[in-house]
C-alpha cells in the first residue's frame, strides 16, 4: 500500500491474493481470508490515511470480507475516515462463489458452500452494521470482500472511473481521432464495470472511434468489429512474441480506415 499526503492506496490482492496463495492449484479456496487486508487497512488509519482507496482484484478468497473487518478493529476509528472501493465487476455479494469460486481452485462442492457463508454473512452485517449488502451492485467483487467494506461504510465504485477522473480521460479522449483499449481475454464481463467498458463509455459519449485490442476474445465479443482478437489475427506465437509490433499495426491499420 502507499501513503500519500492524507490518502492511502490498498491493493488488496498484494495480501490476499491467488497469486500469493500460488494460483489455482496452491490455493485453498475454504481456508483463504481477506485478514491480511484488515490489517492493511488498520495501519493505514494508524498513520493518519483520511481517505483510502482499496482495489479490488485477484482475490484469493470468498469470505465475504468477514476476516478484514475482524482485522480491522474497532470501527469506531474509522469514524471521518472517507473509504473508497475500486470494482471491476458488478456481481452481488451471494454470486461471488458462484461467479469467480472455480477461479479460485473451487470445487461444485466448495462454491455451494461458500455460497451458504456469503448467504449467512447477508444476515449476520445486517445484524451489526444495520446494512443489507445482498442488493448491492459491486458487493460480490474479490469474493465478497467489497460487501463486507460496503457494510461498515465503505463506497463501491468502478475502478475504471475513479482512475478515470484521475487522468482526466473524458478531456484526452475528446481530442482524439481514435481510442484504443484492451485486456488479455475479452468477454460479456468486459463491459460490466471493467476498463474496457468504462472506456468505451467515455469514446461513446466524445463520438470518437474506438478500437479494442485483446489477447483474445470469446465467439460473441470476436464478432464486434471494434474488437481485434491478437491471437486470431497474427496466431499465440507472434502475437505473445511481439505484442506491441501487432498492436502497432492493427492501430495503423484503424486509422488509414478512418
Amino acid at each position: 500500500w502507499r501513503l500519500s499526503g492524507g490518502t492511502a492506496v490498498v491493493e488488496m490482492a498484494r495480501a490476499s491474493g491467488l497469486v500469493l496463495a500460488g494460483g489455482i492449484e496452491g490455493n485453498r479456496p475454504l481456508d483463504a481470508t481477506t485478514a491480511g487486508v484488515g490489517e492493511l487497512l488498520r495501519h493505514t488509519v494508524e498513520l493518519g490515511a483520511r481517505r483510502v482507496i482499496v482495489g479490488m482484484g485477484g482475490s484469493a478468497t470468498t469470505d465475504g470480507g468477514l476476516a478484514a473487518l475482524d482485522a480491522m478493529g474497532p470501527m469506531a476509528r474509522y469514524r471521518g475516515v472517507e473509504m473508497l472501493v475500486a470494482c471491476d465487476v458488478r456481481t452481488r455479494f451471494t454470486e461471488a462463489a458462484e461467479v469467480f469460486g472455480p477461479q479460485k481452485g473451487a470445487s461444485d462442492a466448495q462454491v455451494r458452500l461458500l455460497t451458504g457463508r456469503l448467504e449467512r454473512l447477508v444476515q449476520v452485517y445486517l445484524e451489526r452494521f444495520g446494512s443489507d449488502v445482498s442488493c448491492l451492485d459491486r458487493a460480490g467483487a474479490a469474493g465478497g470482500l467489497a460487501g463486507g467494506l460496503a457494510a461498515m461504510g465503505a463506497e463501491l465504485i468502478d475502478g475504471v472511473d475513479l482512475v478515470a477522473e484521475e487522468v482526466r480521460l473524458d478531456e484526452l479522449v475528446a481530442g482524439a481521432d481514435l481510442v484504443v483499449t484492451g485486456e488479455g481475454w475479452l468477454d460479456a464481463t468486459s463491459f460490466q464495470g471493467k476498463v474496457v467498458g468504462g472506456v468505451a463509455a467515455y469514446a461513446a459519449a466524445a463520438g470518437v472511434p474506438m478500437l479494442v485490442v485483446v489477447g483474445g476474445a470469446d465467439e460473441d465479443a470476436a464478432v464486434r468489429a471494434d474488437v481485434v482478437s491478437l491471437v486470431d489475427r497474427f496466431g499465440a506465437e507472434r502475437a505473445l512474441a511481439e505484442t506491441m509490433a501487432c498492436i502497432t499495426e492493427v492501430v495503423a491499420e484503424r486509422l488509414d480506415d478512418l
